[in-house]
């Protein structure tokens, strides 16, 4: 009896007894004795015997919810309800519902210690197929997220005992930021030290001197992100695959283990299995509430996606690892896209976006061309300077001109052929051919390279870093920006991988409004002033005069209403210096900048 209490079974088992002989990831992990206590899905049943909701969704014009729920027992989601309940409005999730006859149902995720209330993620923003069923996936980006208690939540492990969990999310729709986690945090969302939390986490995070080019299945044990038995670990090569099984295992004393693979195709490979990264992990000391989306102290920075994930009692074999992931890719999960990634639109002023030609699926020689935006689509998206200077990637590729005086994707080489400088006239030039990004007079096809022309018909809105002496323009602390947060170079913290830059090291230049914005705000005398010695500040964007900026040939940056330029007062760039206003002056070193 004391057994069949301890295990979680299947909410509303409704059975169907055609379905008795398969076995779904709770199934097999209940044969094994390492029950799920939790399990997550918006696609598809985790226990042959499921036939309750999977989630709940809520229009944003008048709040009505509705619960949406399988085809048949054990089977995959019925989106079609979804679809008509949200038509002529946004809806959002704001319910996961737990499988288990636990019911640790996930709502949407409050404010922390380290970041604001969340919202829930649109609830048609990531379409997917599994096993031929159109379903949706979870979005989740920056203050995106869900949590429950552990003053409720029941069955996860509490202390030092043994759990395991999986979830399904995207190799490509992937940050460096902090943390889009899927596991057992604290009971409040603060930091309450090491080894109060366990984990899964696919990011970006520890990319610098990492194995391979990410992202990392990795483990946040709290005030520590691990791709092993350290922060970087060289036996992680990371999964980049459109969609990524991931592994946490920890048997909450000494030890635990990490597994990554393809959700497609393909066995687990086992990225870590050894002890836990430090005396201060053991014993682990687990409080037991379930996140989704965020960190324990609710830093919700990252960006990432869910589409199934469960949280088991116990350490599971690797017997039991493998069966769920031959399970998942039997499931055959298919998507054009799993989200745009890390980088950011280059536009026209009039609001069209360049993007690589079909649908996320571009191979080196793909045309690139101007197009309707599309916020979900990684084509669209361009990570500056992420492989060697001035460059834009997307999909892998690098942005550079094709043989026809067209523009393409191309295997990144470093060449000058394929770095591009933003010129004080809005204009995107090649450093190669000294040609200019040239949108079509139509407004929509092919992208070409032309004579730069310096009268604005070649403007493109642009998002880089702005290096100075070996430094880059960053923002002071932690990626949450904020009015009046101090404006200093800093270290480079591009890396040579796609997405491993921080997001306050890229600047957006409008040539529109002549504005450069980072973090949703823009750059900003403090107080509007116009005096040498000004200090430079982030402000919101209100298109105000102060707030104009232009690039100029000799290098320096004109604040346009002061007639000022951008200055950096040390002796040389050092590391936390605040910019500030100073008189223009071309020869001094302290105001040479350059946008990419």
């Amino acid at each position: 009896m004391l057994l069949v209490a301890a295990l979680a079974l299947p909410a509303a088992g409704n059975a169907d007894p055609h379905r008795d002989h398969r076995r779904e990831p709770c199934d097999i992990y209940a044969a094994g004795g390492t029950a799920c206590v939790a399990a997550f899905s918006t696609t598809r049943a985790l226990f042959a015997g499921y036939d309750g909701p999977l989630y709940q969704v809520q229009r944003a014009d008048n709040g009505a919810t509705r619960d949406i729920g399988l085809g048949r027992p054990g089977g995959y989601v019925d989106a079609a309800p979804q679809d008509q309940f949200c038509a002529g409005t946004t809806c959002t999730v704001s319910e996961l519902y737990d499988q288990t006859s636990r019911h640790n149902d996930l709502t949407v995720a409050g404010p922390g210690t380290a970041g604001p209330q969340n919202s829930g993620a649109v609830a048609d923003a990531l379409p997917v197929t599994v096993a031929g069923h159109r379903a949706y996936g979870l979005y989740l980006p920056p203050h995106t997220g869900y949590r429950r208690s552990s003053t409720i939540t029941t069955g996860t492990a509490r202390g030092a005992a043994p759990e395991s969990m999986y979830e399904i999310a995207s190799g490509t729709n992937i940050s460096d930021g902090c943390c889009s986690d899927f596991g057992n945090v604290e009971t409040a969302a603060e930091d309450t030290g090491e080894g109060h939390m366990d984990a899964v986490n696919i990011s970006y995070m520890n990319g610098g001197g990492a194995s391979g080019t990410g992202p990392w299945v990795q483990a946040d044990l709290e005030n520590g992100v691990f791709q092993g038995g350290t922060s970087v670990d060289l036996g992680n090569h990371g999964n980049a695959s459109t969609f990524v099984t991931a592994v946490l295992k920890n048997n909450g004393t000494d030890s635990y283990a990490l597994k990554g693979g393809d959700a497609q195709h393909g066995a687990l490979s086992t990225w870590y299995e050894g002890p836990l990264p430090s005396a201060k992990y053991t014993p682990m000391q687990l409080e037991g509430s379930i996140v989704l989306g965020t960190g324990g102290d609710d830093s919700n920075r990252g960006t990432g996606s869910f589409f199934e994930g469960v949280l088991t009692s116990g350490y599971s074999s690797d017997r039991a690892d493998a069966l769920v992931q031959a399970n998942i890719t039997a499931q055959h999960y298919q998507a054009a896209t799993t989200g745009p990634g890390t980088g950011t639109p280059i536009m026209t002023p009039q609001g069209r976006c360049v993007a690589a030609a079909g649908d996320d699926d571009a191979r080196a020689g793909t045309r690139v061309r101007l197009t309707t935006c599309d916020s979900m689509s990684a084509s669209g998206h361009w990570v500056a300077s992420d492989f060697g200077a001035a460059t834009f990637l997307a999909l892998g590729f690098c942005l550079a001109p094709g043989k026809a005086g067209d523009v393409v994707l191309a295997e990144c080489d470093g060449t000058a052929a394929q770095q591009w400088k933003p010129q004080p006239d809005g204009s995107v030039r090649n450093v190669a051919s000294e040609r200019c990004l040239a949108p079509p007079d139509s407004g929509q096809g092919a992208l070409s390279t032309r004579p730069c022309t310096g009268d604005g018909s070649q403007q493109l809105v642009v998002t880089v870093p702005i290096h100075h002496g070996g430094k880059c323009v960053d923002v002071a602390g932690a990626d949450v920006g904020g009015n009046h947060a101090v404006v200093e170079v800093d270290e480079c913290r591009t890396l040579p991988i796609p997405g491993a830059a921080e997001r306050d090291q890229k600047w957006t230049r409008n040539p529109a409004d002549r504005s450069l914005r980072t973090l949703g705000r823009c750059l900003t005398p403090r107080d509007s002033g116009s005096t040498s010695g000004t200090r430079i500040e982030l402000g919101d964007c209100v298109q105000a005069p102060a707030q104009r900026w232009q690039p100029r040939s000799d290098g320096t940056i004109e604040n346009t209403a002061s007639g000022r330029c951008l200055f950096d007062p040390g002796a040389s760039p050092t590391n936390g210096t605040q910019l500030e206003l100073a008189d223009c002056d071309a020869g001094a070193s302290g105001q040479r900048f350059t946008l990419n």
